[in-house]
């Protein structure tokens, strides 16, 4: 039995966690502890990985823009145990979880330009105004 220590819980190895890996979030079959870490065996996305350089977020002006895939379904991936959870409900179908995660983050990206977009409209009058 290991403690994690962030959230002061105890996993055993069968238990289903969520698991955060770079920018993903996971549900995943706990498979073993090791000191400090995680061997996490991923059964659904929850959160699809950012896509660019994460370093420089929201840049797309980098010599490298990343491309990320989500982990592959029983993929197994160590996980520092500061970013596993209990998971509790329904383990969602892979392809379909992993479907739905990349549509919300097309979503949060559409929505992130398109506010980009109207500020910097309004930015531009905003300039014009300042000028007169």
């Amino acid at each position: 039995m290991q403690q994690n220590n962030s959230a002061n819980q105890q996993f055993q190895p069968g238990e289903y966690v969520r698991a955060e890996v770079r920018s993903g979030q996971y549900v995943g079959e706990l498979v073993e502890i090791n000191g400090p870490r995680a061997l996490v065996k991923v059964l659904a996305v929850l959160k699809h990985p950012e896509q660019g350089d994460l370093h420089n977020p929201y840049n797309p002006d980098v010599p490298m823009f990343h491309e990320r895939r989500a982990l592959s379904y029983t993929e197994k991936t160590t996980v520092l145990l500061r970013d596993v959870t209990r998971f509790t409900g329904s383990i969602p179908d892979y392809k379909e979880s992993l479907i739905a995660a990349a549509e919300a983050e097309i979503i949060a990206l559409d929505r992130l330009q398109r506010w980009a977009a109207m500020g910097l409209e309004q930015l531009q009058q905003l300039k014009q105004e300042y000028k007169k």
